[in-house]
């Protein structure tokens, strides 16, 4: 599988680690947030087929983190953002 990064180009998927479903950037706050609330946060997780948002660590590479849109029936890759960026866009960075 080619990752598409956006500043190298053309990655094999083998430079990569998996981490999880994008989701995981949406942490609660540690200070407002119930305890349902992380619980859902730190176990409840969707086993979706079809398009899904997932983040891979560039670990043989520049290091970055990266937010890929995955079909997970076919493998093909429709998107590939860095996750500073989504987490900017978000309102959860500086």
């Amino acid at each position: 599988m080619i990752i598409h990064h956006p500043i190298l180009g053309p990655r094999d998927a083998q430079e990569f680690v998996y981490l999880g479903d994008a989701s995981l950037m949406d942490r609660p706050d540690g200070m407002t947030a119930g305890i349902e609330e992380f619980h859902e946060y730190l176990y409840q997780r969707g086993n979706p087929a079809g398009e899904h948002r997932e983040l891979w660590y560039h670990e043989q590479g520049d290091r970055s983190w990266l937010v890929v849109t995955r079909n997970t029936v076919t493998h093909e890759i429709t998107k590939v953002e860095l996750a500073r960026d989504v987490a900017r866009a978000k309102g959860r960075s500086k």
